[in-house]
């Protein structure tokens, strides 16, 4: 999918956000600045979240509340240490988003949805969905209608 401005990221995310469920974990890929958290900031959305959803680099996870709960995190700082969040212990209870999750990919669960962002101008993105599992692969279907 190819986004052509920060609000249709953002509304891309949201369309995805509405078809989530408690336990789902969301990695996404991209460089820095590619949308990450603009994504996030779409999820969120479609679970009303009314906070300000912004980067939690400095608190590798940062936790709002909605119709489900999001749990943002951040694994940027965990580069070169093996450090288990729990990511299990969030599952039930709401939605999972991590950033740069190739630093924590050793505990990362065996279903999860992938989103590759790629900045091709300064405003457009090349925005990629690689389902992990059943469930992601049906989202993902869903999503191409």
């Amino acid at each position: 999918m190819i986004s052509h401005s920060e609000k249709e990221t953002i509304q891309l995310a949201e369309r995805l956000g509405k078809k989530l469920r408690k336990g789902d974990v969301i990695i996404l890929k991209g460089d820095l600045a590619s949308g990450k958290t603009t994504f996030t900031k779409g999820i969120g959305k479609a679970l009303n979240i009314k906070e300000v959803i912004n980067s939690p680099t400095f608190t590798i996870l940062k936790i709002y509340e909605g119709d489900l709960t999001l749990f943002h995190i951040d694994a940027y700082r965990l580069e070169n240490n093996l450090y288990d969040l729990g990511i299990e212990e969030y599952q039930p209870e709401g939605i999972t988003v991590i950033e740069w999750p190739e630093y924590y990919e050793k505990f990362l669960p065996e279903e999860y949805l992938e989103i590759s962002i790629v900045q091709t101008d300064e405003e457009e993105r090349d925005i990629l969905l690689i389902p992990h599992g059943k469930h992601y692969e049906e989202i993902v279907k869903e999503m191409e209608c």
